[in-house]
């Protein structure tokens, strides 16, 4: 009996506590924080004060999924985490599935993951309200600038077009509007296409927050490997915000589940010059360098935010020419 309790307590640590590098070769642990995270039997969920998970709109609980919305036209749903998070490095897990009976492009609107200043509030961004403070992720599944200019008879150009569903980015300071009409292009920090609709195997993204550096990867293929889809440093982004889901659906439609959340704090070791450089109390997200995104263009896959870094490391002569 005493066996069995030892090798129990041993899977549980490994399963909350792992030790690894980053790409820096900065030494990182990190710890499954249960009271920020959202999995199977999904007790925590619902609408009682001491539920850590709170459901909005149409959103339900089933035993395989918290489902966002159903394949129906006209949906919004979220769910939204109670507790504001205080950590400093984080990384969250997000396992999903995206389905439906619409065929390609004949389906939306898609879904997205918040860590924001505003927690339960209704809205045009994906089931969420706009103008947010914090950050955003999308998993965009339908073309609306595509349709639109289609109607105009007119046509993206090669370096700009992306195929969906996408994976974008954004970053709001409570007075930045997501665009719509324009899929986010206007604001969004980088992304990748991720077809992810319809799919037999499990589909994750991967957001983590370390040293003000935003690292986003997905595991789409069903191989179990993480791909490169956008890398990011110099974001700011304050503690104290809530996580959540959230998905909308208007005349297309699709189910949008949430399968599980699992948020990690990290445990990072710092330099005293880092210390010192990071000393300052974040109040409100920021990019830093956000004109010189722009300029280098709409990322469309996911070696192409790789690519962006090394230009601007070539610019500051990190790398040779």
């Amino acid at each position: 009996m005493a066996l069995k309790t030892y090798w129990t307590f041993v899977i549980i640590l490994i399963t909350t506590c792992r030790s690894f590098a980053d790409d820096d070769n900065h030494e990182m642990e990190e710890f499954l924080k249960r009271e920020h995270s959202l999995s199977k039997p999904y007790q925590g969920v619902g609408s009682s004060s001491s539920s850590h998970w709170e459901l909005m709109g149409d959103a339900m609980v089933t035993t395989e999924q918290v489902r966002l919305t159903t394949d129906m036209q006209s949906k919004q749903g979220a769910v939204w985490s109670r507790i504001p998070c205080h950590l400093r490095d984080w990384e969250l897990q997000v396992h999903f599935k995206i389905h439906g009976q619409g065929k390609k492009n004949l389906n939306g609107d898609g879904l997205a993951i918040w860590y924001t200043k505003e927690r339960m509030q209704k809205g045009p961004v994906f089931g969420n309200q706009d103008l947010f403070t914090g950050l955003g992720v999308f998993v965009d599944t339908y073309p609306n600038e595509e349709k639109h200019l289609e109607a105009q008879k007119t046509r993206y150009t090669t370096r700009t077009q992306r195929i969906f569903p996408f994976v974008l980015a954004m970053v709001g300071n409570g007075s930045i509007s997501y665009d719509h009409e324009r899929d986010g292009r206007p604001t969004e920090l980088g992304g990748c296409n991720a077809m992810v609709r319809n799919l037999n195997h499990d589909t994750f993204i991967f957001i983590r927050y370390v040293r003000r550096r935003l690292t986003i990867m997905i595991d789409i293929d069903g191989q179990h490997e993480w791909r490169d889809c956008l890398d990011i440093p110099g974001v700011r982004l304050p503690q104290g915000y809530y996580f959540g889901a959230s998905a909308v659906t208007g005349d297309l439609s699709d189910n949008h589940d949430v399968i599980s959340l699992k948020l990690y704090q990290l445990t990072v070791l710092r330099s005293e010059t880092e210390e010192k450089e990071e000393e300052d109390e974040i109040t409100l997200p920021s990019v830093d360098n956000m004109d010189l995104l722009k300029t280098t263009g709409t990322r469309t896959d996911a070696n192409a935010s790789t690519e962006t870094e090394r230009g601007e490391k070539e610019r500051e002569g990190g790398l040779p020419s």
